[in-house]
């Protein structure tokens, strides 16, 4: 396998109307990353997939795969994808639909080891329209790697599979990459994101917000999570708490208090200021989930 970028993102931009859907976007992968792909609704990660896929052509940048252009590195067989859209032939076994994808593949794999590493040997004479959500998820993953890829792109991979399922296929997922294989996957599982990849990125409205590591990324976000309980809180309580300095996000649930604070200490200082005893008090940094969203809402704040 070459040394060369998997994935070139170079100013590329894409509309729909007036709708900018990549804005500016400049990104590398690089072959052996596991890479995950946030960002709310509309960010702009289903029209990233689809130029890579070159489903869809760039208004201005360039995309590469492998130095060349996405359709010449999916037609000699470097690039597998695993979508959302798109429906499964049902009437065939699952054997019988991976044969089929094995085939025509120009780099193919054997078909006994598709189904073993998808983990869907069991059912592979099983009807595909007789299958779970979480079974067709499995069946949509064999496919993708039904040859020798280099790129894997994965839309919500693991929507319908059940917690067990879900760690065997990310344990797939890590062997391809130490096989150099570069994975990218979008999803809203950010604990997946944030146990699985080694980078993390940040779209918002089109735009490249962040780029780093899991742990990078919830440094970025500068709040920690501050929580505890209190024995009794009444109206006259909740509003001094609200008040505590730093503060930026605040959650009153019956006698439990969670806060995030820019400055943790000076907010712990503070409550104790009034007068109260807090119970469990703990302090920690923000997960994955609370800074991708301290990052899109500060963006969308800053933009209003």
């Amino acid at each position: 396998m070459d040394h060369m970028n998997a994935v070139t993102f170079t100013e590329v931009t894409k509309s729909y109307g007036d709708v900018r859907a990549v804005d500016g976007l400049t990104l590398d992968l690089r072959p052996g990353e596991t890479v995950a792909l946030l960002g709310p609704n509309g960010a702009g990660k289903s029209t990233t997939l689809d130029l890579l896929l070159g489903l869809g052509r760039p208004d201005s940048g360039t995309v590469r795969v492998f130095g060349t252009s996405p359709r010449e590195a999916i037609t000699a067989g470097r690039v597998g994808a695993m979508l959302q859209s798109g429906g499964l032939m049902g009437e065939v076994t699952v054997r019988e639909l991976v044969r089929l994808a094995c085939d025509l593949h120009p780099r193919p794999r054997r078909v006994g080891d598709v189904l073993a590493h998808a983990g869907i040997g069991q059912i592979a004479d099983r009807k595909v329209d007789k299958l779970s959500g979480g079974q067709e998820q499995r069946v949509r993953f064999a496919l993708a790697t039904a040859g020798a890829n280099d790129l894997i792109l994965l839309d919500e991979p693991t929507t319908g599979m059940d917690v067990t399922a879900r760690q065997a296929f990310w344990a797939t997922m890590r062997e391809q990459a130490d096989q150099g294989r570069a994975v990218l996957f979008a999803t809203h599982y950010l604990e997946e994101a944030d146990a699985i990849a080694d980078r993390v990125l940040v779209l918002h409205r089109g735009r490249l917000l962040a780029d780093g590591t899991a742990a990078e990324i919830k440094a970025r976000a500068g709040a920690r999570k501050v929580a505890f309980d209190l024995a009794e809180i009444d109206a006259a309580l909740a509003g001094r708490l609200r008040e505590l300095p730093f503060l930026t996000a605040l959650d009153i649930s019956g006698h439990s208090v969670r806060l995030q604070s820019a400055d943790a200490d000076a907010t712990v200082h503070a409550l104790y200021g009034l007068g109260v005893y807090p119970h469990n008090l703990e302090v920690a940094g923000l997960g994955l989930e609370q800074a991708f969203v301290a990052i899109t809402e500060a963006e969308e704040a800053r933009t209003r």
